[in-house]
Order: C-alpha cells, then structure tokens, then sequence
C-alpha cells in the first residue's frame, strides 16, 4: 500500500535561482544535485524534520506549468511567526497570514512566480 509522499516536483526555469532560493530563503537542505541529461540536473531538497523531498525539476515539455498556484500546501507552527520571517529574507508574499474556520494559511511566491499556501497543520 502507499504509505506517503516521497518527492514533490517544483517547476522552475532556472535550478540556480530556484537551488539559492529554497535553501538561503526557507532553508531546505541538499539531498542530492546531480547531472540528469538534457542540461538539467537533479536536484533534491529536504525540509528538515520532514520526511518529503522537493525536486527543482522540469520535465521536457511541461515548461507551462511553472508559475501561477502549485497544489502544493506547506504547514509550519505559526503562520505569522513565519510570514515575518519569511519577508525579513526578502520572500514574497501571495497572501497575508488570515485566520479561516479550518485554521490559518498564508502564501508566497518563489523567484519562477511559483506561489504555495503555508498553513497550521
């Protein structure tokens, strides 16, 4: 059975970019970076105290998709503390922290336009 989430693609036109943002700017990890053909490489982060990866990959073809809302949701502990944070280091924000009846959510924008919700778990 499917026991959970192993990597999350990001779309990103420039790895550089992307590779000095998700680690300066919300402190992920390296797992790996290495060459995967085409001038790519394969680059995948970690969220420390987390068991999901990120991979800054585009696959031949699916250029569209980077930019705009990724159905992707992060969870921190407070939304607040981190949109403060978050803007200090020069971060974007989609959306101010608000409270919803489910709980609080945030986003922000990466360098691509990229733009994720951070909610409460």
């Amino acid at each position: 059975m499917i026991r959970g989430v192993k990597i999350v693609s990001i779309p990103v036109r420039s790895q550089d970019a992307a590779l000095n943002f998700y680690t300066t700017k919300l402190g992920f990890k390296v797992a790996t970076d290495q060459p995967f053909g085409n001038g790519q490489r394969w680059i995948e982060l970690r969220i420390p105290g987390s068991d999901t990866n990120l991979a800054l990959f585009t696959p031949p073809g699916h250029e569209n998709r980077i930019g705009g809302f990724q159905p992707t949701t992060f969870w921190c502990d407070d939304v607040f503390a981190t949109a403060a944070e978050l803007k200090a280091k020069g971060v974007e924000l989609a959306g101010e922290p608000k409270k919803e009846t489910w709980g609080t959510m945030a986003k922000f924008r990466d360098p691509d336009g990229n733009e994720f919700v951070f909610s409460t778990r």
